[in-house]
């Protein structure tokens, strides 16, 4: 067993689930994180996820990612990290695929406009949301409410991007009936699940703002780490379709990053001398992440797609029109709470109505809250393209 094979999370050492359950019934041979994952898989916001922007709001090609894709995406790679590690695959799986079920529609957009459109009642934010969802919204067990998970899942959940200084009102209310230990770091495989997060959208978005046209190749060779990986497939395939490039550069990027944050979690866990779990939470700093070199030029290239991608001007009229159908749908339900389906009016008004109306939307896929805003407010106008 490698040393970082001995840090991985032990099924027969979990810290259980928050609400006891009955070994009855038919289970099959799964284990309490395999089980955490399939109730990932099985819920109902995890459906959703495909009718979810990703970059492009509700678009209308077929090859563009979306949330559902994209966590399918970060699942592969981070099982890939997760075996060549000897960490538990199946927690690691798990949280790449749960890590975005709190993204309301629209993206970065509708999460900006909910945000602040709650900000009377405790804002929101969505990873916290997320925790709000299989703690409290998804319900498909008799006596209890969420999907029960394990506490190593909902630690991870709560804060694979490292120690929460100032938790929301949605993670607040869930730790203090299940203590996750906000000012610790998480397991191996959670920090494995944030890398593989980041390698997986710098790399898919390059391939759909290129395929949509939005991202200039040339100026994309601009940034080192894309040039040099161009060179050598040039160099290695010679001249070959230039959409055959586009993949390859793809791939190959993304096994140049597998290939570092592997090397680079060796380096740290036997740097840092830590021989137990516990001490990768308190080790003080992430064991999982990107070489000194490729985080720089990572970095590098975030800032180019954060230029040239998230913020071009061809998506600024679309991230506008979204945040007005969020804001005006948030309007709508808190001017007219009766305008909600039953099930989300609270009796009590309020900020707890306002929650409940939070929920409702943030639940909402793209074109569903498109249809509500057409249906109770008037039409929208979203391009066709994006």
């Amino acid at each position: 067993m490698t040393l970082v094979a001995s840090l991985a999370a032990q099924p027969s050492q979990s810290r259980g689930r928050a609400h006891r359950e009955s070994d009855s019934g038919p289970r099959g041979p799964r284990d309490i994180y395999q089980r955490d994952r399939d109730r990932i898989i099985h819920s109902v916001a995890f459906r959703r996820l495909r009718h979810k922007t990703q970059v492009f709001v509700a678009p209308d090609g077929d090859h563009y990612r979306v949330r559902l894709t994209h966590s399918l995406e970060v699942a592969q790679i981070g099982r890939t990290i997760a075996r060549a590690l000897g960490l538990n695959e199946d927690l690691t799986e798990m949280l790449c695929l749960a890590h975005d079920l709190g993204h309301p529609p629209f993206g970065h957009a509708g999460e900006d406009s909910l945000e602040e459109a709650m900000a009377g009642a405790g804002g929101f934010d969505h990873n916290g949301h997320t925790i709000r969802i299989v703690t409290a919204l998804e319900t498909p067990y008799v006596g209890f409410d969420g999907l029960n998970l394990s506490w190593e899942a909902l630690e991870g959940l709560a804060k694979h991007n490292g120690p929460v200084e100032a938790a929301g009102w949605a993670l607040a209310e869930a730790t203090e009936q299940f203590d996750l230990e906000l000012d610790s770091w998480p397991s191996l495989e959670a920090q494995v699940a944030a890398i593989a997060d980041d390698i997986a959208y710098d790399n898919h978005d390059i391939d759909d703002g290129l395929r949509a046209g939005v991202l200039d190749l040339d100026a994309l060779l601009d940034v080192p780490l894309v040039e040099r990986h161009w060179r050598h497939i040039v160099e290695r395939s010679g001249e070959i379709p230039r959409d055959k490039m586009q993949r390859a550069l793809v791939r190959d990027m993304i096994g140049t990053m597998v290939g570092d944050v592997i090397a680079e979690v060796e380096r740290r866990v036997s740097e840092s001398n830590v021989d137990t779990i516990n001490e990768v939470r308190s080790a003080g700093r992430p064991l999982a992440g990107f070489s000194e070199r490729l985080a720089g030029e990572e970095k590098a290239l975030k800032r180019f797609l954060y230029r040239r991608l998230y913020n071009a001007p061809e998506l600024i009229p679309v991230r506008v029109e979204a945040q007005r159908v969020v804001a005006g749908l948030a309007d709508a339900y808190r001017s007219n709470p009766s305008l909600l389906p039953p099930y989300w009016q609270s009796g009590e008004g309020g900020v707890e109505q306002v929650r409940r109306i939070g929920d409702f939307i943030a639940g909402m896929t793209d074109r569903f809250a498109v249809a509500q805003h057409e249906e109770l407010i008037g039409p929208v106008e979203l391009p066709d393209r994006f």
